[in-house]
């Protein structure tokens, strides 16, 4: 496992992660290192974008058919 060290962070930032640690029965590095291992599982835009460029739309609905759809619901 890998140590960091994170200098100048607000004293406000600090007691409040200190106290959400505390509500959570955690020390203050296991809080931040399981926030920090949630922050690095999400994907980041970019890669979401090229999921999304990857996908196979050909079997999507067309475009008139979302427009109908849309229309349709507005009645």
């Amino acid at each position: 496992m890998t140590t960091l060290y994170i200098r100048e962070v607000p004293e406000s930032v600090a007691q409040t992660l200190k106290e959400r640690a505390a509500a959570q029965g955690k020390s203050l590095s296991a809080y931040v290192g399981a926030e920090l291992a949630r922050i690095a599982a999400r994907p980041t835009n970019e890669e979401v974008a090229a999921r999304l460029r990857a996908r196979d739309r050909s079997t999507g609905p067309s475009t008139n058919e979302i427009v109908a759809a849309v229309e349709a619901g507005r009645r």
